[in-house]
């Protein structure tokens, strides 16, 4: 019998009416919603009684410090001025992007932010948005595909390799990837990643292993895909042991699947209860990494992370089975993450929602459009974009706006003049809904240095 617990029955087995009543409806909600109800209240009872005997633990840990030590819950404030920061072509970006960088860098929390080139609004922090804090994580500022990432395999197999097998290469490539909610591989792979134990230290964890171990291996959909192209190297790594010259290559952009958007959701909702903001800036609302919540989701997201780093693993090892090779370059990286990092001299969190970790020597991938070439880069340092850049070209056109400007027949004829295939792929993908890749790169010269270029050739993406 599952549980149907009102604030009532905890007031009277002793807990203070005050919102303590609130976080712990919230928890059963969350994590015990299908036990028996006098379970919970025995549990609770205890709890009531040495609420410091629960301090740490799992579930209750948030609500015994309530009871230890009662925190009143306030609007935080905003400062009157922002953060220090730098914006890369700024003539490129829009408005709104730009101030809502303003308000992320007026939060109480904030040390420095910067914005790519490719930048746009989104929710929270924008698009192409860095932010450096101060031991708090902002779950908008990662986004909710957590670890949503590129990585590059690049085949010793040389460009021409395309030519006569088109067709069968456009088959390989529809039979062995899956996109969507629903679409599944038949034959799963395990990993080491779902052993990991905190899909059984953390509850909600726990209960999204299994849609995790359903959708390895497979893309989301949107702006996600799985291309076969051309790697064009004209700088090359001594580790890499090959040569500048042309090669066949796979690149993928995916994240972590129902898995990172169950921890965002989660995570957001908790950030909101515990730190109101004004209402223009609530979804900028944070986790203290000094509390349980800040910390189960400071796991969770380098968890989700791992997660979308072996899906990517698992799309390209099949590939290369199906192809019968076996890459000897891969180059990847996240885009919607956050790190510990030094920030002029002191430890940070670095949130990048939709930009390119560019530490000195660190590789990365940047791409265009369907029809427009990505770049293969090594990250200079730059501390004033926070060592970061762009993850990609950068919308031009809504979603929306796509759908009511341009034409399914007219994407196909500029797909079909650059010789690219695609399979699936909505209109709000076109190639005209993105910024001019060559002028993005050039406004992020001092960022980053171009060791080479992949031209998709077939491109898969969600119907």
């Amino acid at each position: 019998m599952g549980s149907k617990l009102a604030g009532k029955d905890l007031v009277k087995i002793g807990f203070p009416q005050n919102n303590i009543v609130n976080t712990a409806l919230g928890l059963i909600t969350r994590y015990r919603k299908k036990e028996n109800k006098e379970t919970i209240l025995l549990e609770l009872a205890e709890l009531i009684e040495a609420p410091e005997r629960f301090m740490g633990h799992k579930i209750w840990g948030k609500v015994s410090e309530g009871l230890v030590k009662p925190v009143e819950v306030r609007i935080q404030e905003l400062h009157s001025h922002c953060a220090p920061f730098s914006i890369f072509g700024e003539n490129e970006i829009d408005e709104q992007a730009k101030r809502q960088l303003y308000d992320a860098l007026r939060l109480p929390i904030s040390r420095q932010g910067a914005l790519m080139p490719d930048a746009h609004a989104g929710y929270g922090l924008p698009i192409g948005g860095v932010l450096a804090t101060e031991n708090a994580v902002i779950p908008y500022g990662v986004g909710v595909d957590i670890g949503c990432r590129m990585s590059l395999s690049i085949f010793d197999l040389p460009g021409s390799y395309f030519k006569g097998r088109e067709f069968q290469l456009k088959n390989i490539l529809k039979e062995n990837t899956k996109f969507g909610l629903n679409d599944t591989h038949r034959d799963k792979h395990d990993h080491v990643v779902f052993s990991r134990t905190e899909f059984q230290e953390i509850p909600l964890l726990k209960s999204l292993l299994g849609k995790a171990y359903r959708q390895f291996g497979t893309s989301g959909s949107g702006n996600h895909f799985v291309e076969l192209g051309i790697v064009e190297l004209q700088t090359v790594r001594e580790e890499w042991g090959i040569n500048p010259g042309q090669y066949m290559g796979i690149l993928s952009h995916s994240g972590s699947r129902g898995l990172g958007a169950n921890i965002a959701k989660h995570y957001t909702s908790l950030a909101a209860q515990q730190c109101p903001l004004p209402r223009h800036v609530q979804h900028l609302a944070w986790l203290d990494l000094a509390s349980q919540e800040g910390q189960e989701y400071w796991m969770a997201m380098n968890l989700a992370g791992e997660y979308a780093q072996a899906c990517h693993a698992d799309i390209h090892r099949r590939l290369a089975k199906a192809l019968g090779g076996n890459p000897v370059v891969t180059i990847e990286n996240h885009h919607n993450f956050a790190w510990k990092e030094f920030v002029n001299g002191e430890e940070c969190i670095v949130h990048r929602k939709g930009a390119t970790p560019a530490g000195k020597g660190v590789l990365g991938v940047i791409p265009g459009s369907m029809t427009a070439p990505g770049f293969i880069v090594e990250g200079t340092g730059n501390p004033l974009s926070l060592q970061s850049a762009s993850h990609g070209a950068g919308r031009v056109m809504s979603r929306s706006a796509c759908k009511n400007i341009l034409t399914k027949s007219a994407m196909l004829k500029d797909l079909e003049a650059h010789g690219v295939e695609l399979i699936g792929g909505a209109l709000d993908e076109s190639p005209r809904a993105y910024k001019d890749i060559h002028r993005v790169m050039k406004l992020q010269q001092e960022l980053v240095t171009v060791l080479g270029a992949f031209s998709p050739k077939i491109v898969r993406m969600d119907k």
